[in-house]
């Protein structure tokens, strides 16, 4: 099985805010265009959300494709908010301490592939996501609110107990995503567990995404992906998929081997070093946080008062 195709013209997929509400958008060579009308002149209507393309992936591909070469003027989609633009993923599965760099940072140097074992968190996905902007709060009574740029990917095809090989030609298109956490919240060590994920993790606003899906067919090897991240324009991250312990195809395979994944589900896959648990330094009201991967595009948030 195959979900790739070679476009005839590059495009991506978005979300905006148009008279307060969200209108699915296919971006073409730098410009928006509303996703419905397009899809209808390429024989495809009744397409009105992002999140309703992924059930039929594979036939959608070609549908966008063609989509992409017809757009015209009158549906362009301009100076509206963007939003998240998968609204809303159906789980969202994230991997922990995924590149060696960063647990490097976290107290584990020299860690070796053969004594690591790949874990996933989950985050709530109609709480926890959002778009561009004055969108994350501050979870409530944190004192350590951090920050991790991540490579997000979407799956396109339903994957259960796939192998290695197998695993990319199951994901749909790949987009930004800020992994937010409460590092006080996360830590519990009078319990018997030790560590809270939930507490730590699955916060209102606590998963930023976008600002754009970039279908797999058009973005390449996902282990050359750079990854950067900056606070109020300091740079705190900039690292390089490569250097990720698991690959993406074998997270992909091993969660498949956990839970079925399903068409429309997220997977967050690691971040690199640069976070700041380990110097102390954490966000603040008013923050401006700008992530970005190489190929995708850069999504900025400022962070808000707990509420």
């Amino acid at each position: 099985m195959t979900l790739a195709a070679s476009p005839a013209r590059p495009w991506s997929l978005a979300t905006f805010s148009v008279d307060h509400q969200p209108v699915a958008a296919l971006e073409v060579d730098g410009v928006a265009y509303r996703l419905a009308p397009s899809l209808a002149r390429a024989g495809c209507p009744g397409h009105e959300t992002v999140a309703g393309l992924f059930a039929g992936w594979a036939r959608m591909l070609p549908a966008l494709d063609a989509a992409a070469r017809q757009v015209q003027s009158a549906d362009r989609i301009a100076g509206e908010t963007r939003l998240a633009p998968l609204l809303y993923p159906g789980k969202i599965l994230c991997a922990g301490a995924n590149y060696y760099d960063h647990l490097a940072e976290m107290g584990m140097p020299g860690a070796r592939k053969e004594d690591q074992r790949l874990f996933f968190f989950m985050k709530p996905p109609r709480n926890a996501v959002v778009g561009e902007g004055a969108t994350v709060h501050m979870p409530i009574d944190t004192q350590a609110f951090d920050w991790e740029v991540e490579l997000a990917l979407v799956i396109g095809a339903t994957a259960r107990n796939v192998s290695v090989d197998e695993a990319l030609s199951h994901v749909a298109a790949y987009t930004v995503s800020i992994d937010l956490s409460a590092r006080d919240h996360n830590r519990a060590p009078e319990t018997f567990y030790k560590l809270d994920w939930v507490a730590g993790k699955g916060h209102d606003t606590c998963c930023p995404m976008g600002p754009r899906l970039v279908p797999a067919s058009q973005f390449g090897d996902p282990q050359s992906a750079r990854l950067r991240l900056a606070v109020n324009g300091a740079t705190k991250q900039d690292g390089s998929a490569k250097d990720m312990i698991f690959s993406v195809a074998e997270q992909i395979a091993i969660a498949s081997r956990i839970m079925t994944l399903d068409p429309g589900d997220v997977l967050l896959t690691g971040t690199p070093a640069g976070v700041g648990a380990p110097r102390k330094t954490f966000l603040a009201v008013g923050d401006r946080i700008d992530a970005q991967v190489d190929g995708i595009g850069q999504l900025s948030v400022t962070v808000q008062a707990a509420r």
